[in-house]
C-alpha cells in the first residue's frame, strides 16, 4: 500500500461513547503496525464522522484509494446493502478515486481463529 491508500475502518456507531473504544484501540494498533497508511474510523450511524466525510477527508489528504474494512463480525445488513449503496454514492461523486470494500472483518479465518482461541483460554 502507498500514501495515495487511505483506510476506513467502518463500524455501526453507539449512542454511548464508550462503545467506541475497542474499534478506536483496534485503528490505533493498525496505525502502528502500518504507519505509512492514513488510517481513520467512521460509523454508520450515531457517532462521527460518517462514511462520506471520512472519506472526503481521505481524499482532500491525497488518497487515490480507498479501502474500507468493515468492523462487524459477519456481513448482515448493513455490510450487504447499506454500505455498497454509500459506496456507489462515493463511486459516483469521485469517479478517480478507487473505492475497495473488504469483507467483514470478523469473517476473515485469522479473526475467527483469534477470537476461538482466547474464548479457549477461558478454560485454561
Amino acid at each position: 500500500m502507498n500514501a495515495a491508500t487511505a483506510i476506513i475502518l467502518f463500524a455501526h456507531g453507539a449512542r454511548d461513547p464508550r462503545w467506541a473504544l475497542p474499534f478506536e484501540a483496534v485503528a490505533a494498533e493498525v496505525r502502528r503496525q502500518w504507519p505509512q497508511a492514513p488510517v481513520q474510523l467512521a460509523y454508520l450511524e450515531f457517532m462521527s464522522p460518517g462514511l462520506v466525510d471520512a472519506a472526503h477527508a481521505a481524499i482532500a489528504q491525497g488518497a487515490r484509494q480507498v479501502r474500507v474494512v468493515p468492523l462487524f463480525l459477519g456481513a448482515g445488513g448493513h455490510v450487504r446493502k447499506d454500505l455498497p449503496a454509500l459506496l456507489n454514492a462515493l463511486r459516483a461523486s469521485h469517479p478517480s478515486v478507487g473505492f475497495e470494500l473488504e469483507p467483514a472483518i470478523g469473517e476473515r479465518p485469522e479473526v475467527v481463529q483469534a477470537m476461538a482461541h482466547s474464548i479457549v483460554g477461558l478454560a485454561r
